[in-house]
């Protein structure tokens, strides 16, 4: 029936493709899985042909090509529409990423759920009561897992330590820029690096001002790296890796 379902570019290209997969499978199919975190803006569209995924609740189903349909009771608020797309809940949708991508993929799209007010800790849990023996439970806890909070301060002096160990060079700190107070900058290199993470915009003003910050920023010819507590702590060789080459790069006349 379908020569091919693509979901390449931004998320409106897949609003055709997933509204088709899904009235494919019938009628109470609902988007889910990857797709339905592209729908919902956890993630970014994959290039090329993909398989979207579909979850049916109740009945049986089969595959179509390119529909890949999975059976499943779900609990009543884990079935929604966004943009006119019968599609699972953001919760739902994360429990259901975790089953088809890494383990750090996951975290990011957690993050970036939690920022976009999509989700909360409350909404995540609730998952692991509904559907106790979900195969993403496991990822999914590890997602959520307590949070810090490390202050800008207790960041930045992270960030600090990381870059002395690396023998990078060493960066001002709390400079001022235009009205704006960043985090580290390199005079030199015209880079910026800011630390945070959910603890540190989560509210929806707090998001926007920091887009806004960047954009301002970015604009009197700065580069902008935002580093999380979650990569300072996690990942501290790819943040080393990403500032050594960004430093290595001095702007263009």
């Amino acid at each position: 029936m379908h020569r091919g379902v693509y979901v390449v570019g931004p998320v409106e290209s897949a609003y055709s493709p997933s509204m088709a997969a899904t009235l494919a499978a019938g009628p109470g199919a609902l988007l889910s899985h990857y797709a339905a975190a592209v729908l919902w803006g956890h993630v970014a569209a994959r290039d090329g042909p993909i398989d979207i995924d579909v979850t049916v609740p109740g009945r049986k189903a089969r595959n179509r090509r390119n529909v890949r349909v999975h059976r499943a009771a779900l609990h009543p608020a884990d079935a929604t529409r966004r943009h006119g797309i019968p599609v699972t809940s953001p919760a739902r949708t994360l429990l259901d990423l975790a089953t088809q991508v890494t383990q750090r993929e996951l975290d990011r799209a957690t993050e970036e759920a939690q920022v976009q007010r999509r989700v909360s800790l409350h909404s995540l849990t609730e998952q692991f009561s509904r559907y106790p023996r979900h195969r993403g439970t496991t990822a999914l806890k590890h997602a959520i897992r307590a949070d810090p909070k490390l202050t800008r301060s207790q960041a930045e002096r992270l960030a600090l330590q990381l870059i002395r160990a690396a023998r990078l060079p060493e960066p001002g700190t709390n400079a001022r820029i235009g009205g704006w107070e960043v985090d580290l900058l390199w005079p030199k290199q015209r880079l910026i690096v800011e630390s945070d993470g959910y603890a540190f915009h989560s509210s929806r003003g707090s998001f926007e001002r920091d887009r806004r910050k960047d954009a301002e920023l970015t604009a009197q010819g700065y580069r902008v790296i935002r580093v999380t507590w979650r990569q300072l702590t996690d990942e501290p060789e790819a943040v080393i890796a990403v500032l050594a080459t960004a430093l290595s790069r001095l702007p263009s006349a």
